[in-house]
Protein backbone atom coordinates (compact mmCIF):
# COMPACT_ATOMS: atom_id res chain seq x y z
CA UNK A 1 0.00 0.00 0.00
CA UNK A 2 1.31 3.80 -1.12
CA UNK A 3 1.57 5.59 1.95
CA UNK A 4 -0.41 8.76 1.96
CA UNK A 5 0.72 11.57 3.48
CA UNK A 6 -0.54 14.90 4.83
CA UNK A 7 1.51 16.70 2.72
CA UNK A 8 0.89 15.06 -0.84
CA UNK A 9 -2.60 14.64 -2.60
CA UNK A 10 -4.05 11.71 -2.12
CA UNK A 11 -4.21 10.42 -6.28
CA UNK A 12 -6.48 7.18 -5.51
CA UNK A 13 -10.66 7.30 -7.18
CA UNK A 14 -12.86 8.75 -4.59
CA UNK A 15 -15.50 6.47 -3.72
CA UNK A 16 -18.46 8.93 -3.13
CA UNK A 17 -21.25 6.27 -3.31
CA UNK A 18 -19.20 3.45 -0.73
CA UNK A 19 -18.32 6.71 1.46
CA UNK A 20 -21.92 7.98 1.78
CA UNK A 21 -23.22 5.50 2.66
CA UNK A 22 -21.15 4.55 4.91
CA UNK A 23 -21.37 7.42 6.41
CA UNK A 24 -25.21 7.76 6.98
CA UNK A 25 -25.22 4.08 8.14
CA UNK A 26 -23.23 4.96 10.52
CA UNK A 27 -24.95 8.51 11.87
CA UNK A 28 -28.42 6.59 11.45
CA UNK A 29 -27.11 3.28 13.16
CA UNK A 30 -25.58 5.50 16.17
CA UNK A 31 -28.29 7.05 16.84
CA UNK A 32 -30.23 3.81 17.28
CA UNK A 33 -27.69 2.31 19.47
CA UNK A 34 -27.65 5.10 21.36
CA UNK A 35 -30.98 5.08 22.29
CA UNK A 36 -31.44 1.41 22.92
CA UNK A 37 -28.32 2.16 25.33
CA UNK A 38 -30.38 4.52 27.38
CA UNK A 39 -33.55 2.29 27.38
CA UNK A 40 -31.43 -0.11 28.91
CA UNK A 41 -29.12 1.84 31.39
CA UNK A 42 -30.72 -0.46 33.86
CA UNK A 43 -29.39 -3.52 32.62
CA UNK A 44 -26.36 -5.45 33.63
CA UNK A 45 -23.02 -4.23 32.25
CA UNK A 46 -22.57 -7.25 29.97
CA UNK A 47 -25.85 -6.73 28.33
CA UNK A 48 -25.02 -3.07 27.68
CA UNK A 49 -21.72 -3.71 26.68
CA UNK A 50 -23.07 -6.71 24.55
CA UNK A 51 -25.32 -4.72 22.14
CA UNK A 52 -22.73 -1.73 21.57
CA UNK A 53 -20.15 -4.91 20.54
CA UNK A 54 -23.09 -5.38 18.52
CA UNK A 55 -23.17 -2.15 16.48
CA UNK A 56 -19.36 -2.55 15.91
CA UNK A 57 -19.68 -5.56 13.85
CA UNK A 58 -22.74 -4.36 12.06
CA UNK A 59 -20.18 -0.86 11.24
CA UNK A 60 -17.35 -3.44 10.31
CA UNK A 61 -19.63 -5.54 7.86
CA UNK A 62 -21.21 -2.23 6.74
CA UNK A 63 -17.42 -0.61 6.21
CA UNK A 64 -16.72 -4.07 3.74
CA UNK A 65 -20.00 -3.97 1.72
CA UNK A 66 -20.08 -0.13 0.74
CA UNK A 67 -15.97 0.63 0.56
CA UNK A 68 -14.47 -3.09 0.50
CA UNK A 69 -12.80 -2.37 3.87
CA UNK A 70 -11.84 -5.73 5.60
CA UNK A 71 -8.91 -6.13 8.20
CA UNK A 72 -7.24 -9.25 9.52
CA UNK A 73 -5.51 -9.76 12.61
CA UNK A 74 -1.91 -11.28 13.92
CA UNK A 75 -1.13 -12.51 17.12
CA UNK A 76 -4.56 -13.24 18.66
CA UNK A 77 -2.54 -15.86 20.81
CA UNK A 78 -1.14 -13.09 22.64
CA UNK A 79 -4.45 -11.95 24.01
CA UNK A 80 -5.85 -13.96 27.39
CA UNK A 81 -9.21 -13.18 28.12
CA UNK A 82 -8.90 -14.14 31.40
CA UNK A 83 -6.27 -11.85 32.45
CA UNK A 84 -7.15 -8.50 32.25
CA UNK A 85 -4.61 -6.14 30.81
CA UNK A 86 -4.03 -2.57 28.88
CA UNK A 87 -4.40 -1.85 25.32
CA UNK A 88 -1.74 0.35 23.61
CA UNK A 89 -2.68 0.75 20.39
CA UNK A 90 -1.79 3.62 17.76
CA UNK A 91 -4.51 5.67 16.25
CA UNK A 92 -5.17 7.03 12.89
CA UNK A 93 -8.77 6.97 12.29
CA UNK A 94 -12.24 6.02 13.63
CA UNK A 95 -11.91 2.75 12.43
CA UNK A 96 -9.67 1.48 15.47
CA UNK A 97 -12.40 2.78 18.04
CA UNK A 98 -15.06 0.24 16.36
CA UNK A 99 -12.46 -2.81 15.52
CA UNK A 100 -11.00 -3.07 18.68
CA UNK A 101 -14.29 -3.36 20.83
CA UNK A 102 -14.74 -6.76 18.64
CA UNK A 103 -10.95 -7.71 18.28
CA UNK A 104 -10.37 -7.72 21.89
CA UNK A 105 -11.71 -8.62 25.31
CA UNK A 106 -14.12 -6.93 27.26
CA UNK A 107 -12.77 -3.35 27.64
CA UNK A 108 -13.12 -0.03 29.24
CA UNK A 109 -11.83 3.07 26.59
CA UNK A 110 -10.32 5.78 27.73
CA UNK A 111 -12.43 8.79 26.38
CA UNK A 112 -11.72 12.69 26.22
CA UNK A 113 -13.97 14.65 28.00
CA UNK A 114 -15.65 16.55 24.67
CA UNK A 115 -17.25 13.53 23.21
CA UNK A 116 -19.84 13.78 25.90
CA UNK A 117 -20.99 17.13 24.36
CA UNK A 118 -22.46 14.70 21.72
CA UNK A 119 -25.77 13.91 22.12
CA UNK A 120 -26.96 10.39 22.65
CA UNK A 121 -23.57 8.89 20.94
CA UNK A 122 -21.27 10.49 23.54
CA UNK A 123 -23.46 10.02 26.89
CA UNK A 124 -24.09 6.52 25.66
CA UNK A 125 -20.55 5.84 26.17
CA UNK A 126 -20.49 6.56 29.36
CA UNK A 127 -23.07 3.43 29.87
CA UNK A 128 -20.24 1.23 28.55
CA UNK A 129 -18.04 2.31 31.95
CA UNK A 130 -15.67 4.36 29.55
CA UNK A 131 -12.97 6.43 31.30
CA UNK A 132 -13.63 10.37 30.75
CA UNK A 133 -10.60 12.35 31.22
CA UNK A 134 -10.35 15.79 30.75
CA UNK A 135 -6.86 17.03 28.67
CA UNK A 136 -6.79 20.74 29.58
CA UNK A 137 -6.44 19.16 33.47
CA UNK A 138 -3.34 16.79 32.90
CA UNK A 139 -3.35 16.49 36.57
CA UNK A 140 -6.43 15.56 37.10
CA UNK A 141 -6.62 13.62 33.94
CA UNK A 142 -3.80 11.34 35.35
CA UNK A 143 -5.31 10.73 38.81
CA UNK A 144 -8.97 9.95 36.68
CA UNK A 145 -7.16 7.39 34.62
CA UNK A 146 -5.32 5.80 37.23
CA UNK A 147 -7.88 5.69 39.62
CA UNK A 148 -10.92 4.27 37.24
CA UNK A 149 -8.31 2.27 35.00
CA UNK A 150 -7.17 0.01 37.94
CA UNK A 151 -10.85 0.37 39.29
CA UNK A 152 -11.99 -1.85 35.70
CA UNK A 153 -8.75 -3.64 35.54
CA UNK A 154 -9.50 -5.18 39.00
CA UNK A 155 -13.24 -5.94 37.57
CA UNK A 156 -11.99 -7.70 34.72
CA UNK A 157 -12.02 -5.56 31.85
CA UNK A 158 -9.15 -4.19 29.59
CA UNK A 159 -8.34 -0.84 29.32
CA UNK A 160 -8.18 0.28 25.89
CA UNK A 161 -5.56 3.29 25.55
CA UNK A 162 -4.40 5.68 22.32
CA UNK A 163 -1.26 6.74 24.30
CA UNK A 164 -0.55 9.28 20.96
CA UNK A 165 -3.19 11.30 22.46
CA UNK A 166 -4.21 11.97 19.16
CA UNK A 167 -4.98 10.56 15.40
CA UNK A 168 -1.76 10.77 13.45
CA UNK A 169 -0.90 10.51 9.78
CA UNK A 170 -1.01 6.88 7.89
CA UNK A 171 1.98 5.33 8.80
CA UNK A 172 3.02 7.86 11.75
CA UNK A 173 3.48 7.51 15.57
CA UNK A 174 3.49 10.42 17.56
CA UNK A 175 5.39 10.40 20.85
CA UNK A 176 3.72 8.38 23.67
CA UNK A 177 2.17 10.00 26.75
CA UNK A 178 2.80 9.04 30.15
CA UNK A 179 -0.73 8.57 31.60
CA UNK A 180 -1.22 4.57 30.21
CA UNK A 181 2.33 4.15 31.42
CA UNK A 182 1.47 5.25 34.66
CA UNK A 183 -1.57 3.35 35.20
CA UNK A 184 0.58 0.15 34.01
CA UNK A 185 3.24 1.46 36.95
CA UNK A 186 0.83 2.23 39.14
CA UNK A 187 -1.67 -1.23 38.49
CA UNK A 188 0.79 -3.79 37.64
CA UNK A 189 -1.48 -5.28 35.18
CA UNK A 190 0.27 -6.12 31.59
CA UNK A 191 0.33 -3.96 28.57
CA UNK A 192 -0.53 -5.52 25.44
CA UNK A 193 0.62 -3.47 22.36
CA UNK A 194 -1.54 -2.97 18.90
CA UNK A 195 -0.31 -1.85 15.78
CA UNK A 196 -2.44 -1.29 12.68
CA UNK A 197 -2.17 0.82 9.32
CA UNK A 198 -5.64 1.84 9.38
CA UNK A 199 -4.74 5.09 8.27
CA UNK A 200 -3.80 3.99 4.75
CA UNK A 201 -7.50 2.96 4.14
CA UNK A 202 -9.25 5.84 6.82
CA UNK A 203 -7.26 8.73 6.72
CA UNK A 204 -7.58 11.04 9.77
CA UNK A 205 -10.14 14.00 8.62
CA UNK A 206 -11.24 12.78 5.51
CA UNK A 207 -14.95 11.57 4.28
CA UNK A 208 -13.08 9.36 2.26
CA UNK A 209 -12.82 5.87 2.66
CA UNK A 210 -10.44 3.23 0.43
CA UNK A 211 -10.98 -0.60 -0.27
CA UNK A 212 -8.13 -2.82 1.00
CA UNK A 213 -7.21 -5.02 4.23
CA UNK A 214 -6.89 -3.18 7.62
CA UNK A 215 -3.44 -5.05 9.18
CA UNK A 216 -3.52 -5.30 12.94
CA UNK A 217 -0.98 -7.05 14.29
CA UNK A 218 -0.28 -7.50 18.84
CA UNK A 219 2.79 -7.92 20.25
CA UNK A 220 3.54 -10.27 23.40
CA UNK A 221 2.22 -8.74 26.44
CA UNK A 222 4.67 -6.28 28.38
CA UNK A 223 5.03 -7.35 31.95
CA UNK A 224 4.67 -4.09 34.19
CA UNK A 225 5.13 -4.91 37.93
CA UNK A 226 8.16 -3.07 39.45
CA UNK A 227 9.15 -1.31 36.26
CA UNK A 228 9.20 3.12 35.65
CA UNK A 229 6.65 4.00 33.72
CA UNK A 230 8.66 5.69 31.40
CA UNK A 231 10.47 2.35 30.83
CA UNK A 232 7.04 0.49 29.65
CA UNK A 233 6.55 3.58 27.69
CA UNK A 234 9.81 3.67 25.60
CA UNK A 235 9.03 -0.46 25.16
CA UNK A 236 5.74 -0.50 24.18
CA UNK A 237 6.77 2.51 21.89
CA UNK A 238 9.78 1.13 20.30
CA UNK A 239 7.55 -1.92 19.39
CA UNK A 240 4.42 -0.02 17.69
CA UNK A 241 7.31 1.95 15.74
CA UNK A 242 9.02 -0.97 14.85
CA UNK A 243 6.17 -3.08 13.34
CA UNK A 244 4.79 0.11 12.04
CA UNK A 245 7.90 -0.02 9.52
CA UNK A 246 7.47 -3.28 8.38
CA UNK A 247 3.88 -3.14 6.60
CA UNK A 248 4.06 -3.32 2.74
Amino acid sequence: MTQQTTSSPDSRKKNYIGSSLLFFSIFFTATIEGILLFSLFWAPFNIRYKLGQVWCVIMLWCMKVFVGLKYEVEGLENVDPSQAAIIFSNHQSAWETLALRVIMPTQSAVMKRELLYLPLWGWSLLLLKSIVIDKRNARKALKNLVQDGTKYLKEGLYILIFPEGTRSGAREVKAFSIGGAMLAQKSGYPVIPVVHNAGDFWPRYNFFKYPGTIKVKIGKPIQTAGRKASDINAEAESWIRAEMSKFD
